[in-house]
């Protein structure tokens, strides 16, 4: 029996499930969040189905999390990403789920909101033991390679001292998640979405020895839904990549702990083959989103005068009862608790959590 406890687990504790997934050969959905609403849905998902999960917040996810109205921007995705994480800390044990906290995509220009997020993080470890965060990324995949592992290597150095953990980009991810990503042209020369394992390896020399990391390897994942054959998963590149790391540096089988992103659409069979060659991690966002809102459009379309009249014009009926936002937000949670049951199935991670 796991010494892992339910919550949001961070350092050793988000090491031991990271190397039980690998281990077991099952990996995590990550879900991004804009609110309470999907951060509970994840949570009485993950509960469902007596799995651990990640739980992440993109930079606008997070400013919308502290409030579109809020004067100042960044500031506003600096304390929507806190106030999340303390919702989190505070609801995740009492649901009894393991949580990985993660902030998404942040590029050179969001360096400075990841940076400042960290300085939260060192303010809750000196009163706590524990970081805020699991674990932050930092896309910077548009760099060139040196630059990109440069500043990686300095703010990781940073983040292991309150015992956190980086994820980096290499090679890069099609499509956009909230301002941060690359275009994806039908029938063009797509081979910047295949990273290079020799590129995997000079990551792994520099970073490796700094602290604990993962990486976003692109295999060809691109986020959204995108069009069947515009681009192909090849996730032997993710083989080669653990093979190199491993022969390199003599190391156990797997030696990577790799992320897959833009997993929404993506083909069951390529999902668990990545799986199979060390990810323990699957970015899952436009699938969650859609499963959140389709229920409510229909509510909609099924009660449309509950959503033009407060009383019937006719009949002088109250429709108070039928517009409650808790009535449809709740029909959005349901959703996504259902897609996420589909996901964590797809992921071989149902009934695996280290803290049961």
């Amino acid at each position: 029996m796991s010494d892992v406890r339910p919550g949001v687990v961070t350092g050793k504790a988000y090491q031991a499930v990271i190397e039980a997934a690998k281990a077991g050969g099952y990996a995590l959905p990550a879900v991004n969040v804009v609110g309470t609403d999907s951060v509970n849905a994840v949570l009485e998902a993950a509960a469902k189905a007596k799995s651990d999960v990640i739980i992440q917040l993109s930079n606008g996810g997070a400013q919308f999390y502290a409030g579109k109205g809020y004067p100042d921007s960044f500031q506003a995705k600096v304390l929507g990403a806190v106030s999340c994480a303390h919702h989190v800390h505070l609801l995740a044990q009492a649901y009894g789920v393991c949580v990985a906290l993660h902030t998404d995509h942040a590029d050179k220009s969001l360096i400075p909101w990841v940076e400042a997020l960290v300085g939260h993080s060192e303010a809750h470890h000196a009163k706590t033991g524990q970081p805020l965060f699991s674990s932050h990324m930092l896309d910077l995949s548009e760099l060139s390679l040196a630059e990109n592992i440069e500043l990686s290597a300095a703010m990781l150095r940073r983040m292991a001292k309150i015992d956190m953990s980086l994820e980096i980009e290499l090679g890069v991810t099609g499509g956009e998640e909230d301002g941060v990503g690359h275009e994806v042209e039908e029938g063009a020369d797509n081979s910047h979405l295949y990273t290079q394992p020799a590129d995997v390896l000079q990551a792994y020399d520099v970073l490796a020895p700094i602290g604990h990391f993962s990486v976003a390897a692109s295999f060809g994942n691109v986020h959204g839904v995108y069009k069947p054959g515009n681009v192909k998963l090849r996730p032997e590149i993710l083989k080669n990549s653990q093979a190199l790391v491993q022969q390199t540096h003599g190391l156990a089988e797997n030696p990577l702990h790799l992320v897959f992103h833009g997993g929404s659409g993506s083909d069951p069979a390529k999902i668990e083959e990545a799986v199979g060659y060390g990810v323990f991690k699957m970015n899952i966002d436009t699938d969650t989103q859609f499963a959140f809102a389709e229920p409510i459009g229909k509510y909609v379309l099924g009660n449309p005068r509950a959503f033009q009249y407060q009383l019937d014009p006719d009949t002088g009926k109250p429709y108070k009862k039928d517009y409650d936002p808790r009535k449809w937000l709740r029909l959005g949670e349901d959703g996504m608790v259902a897609r996420l049951q589909q996901a964590f199935a797809d992921l071989g991670a149902t009934g695996r959590s280290v803290c049961l």
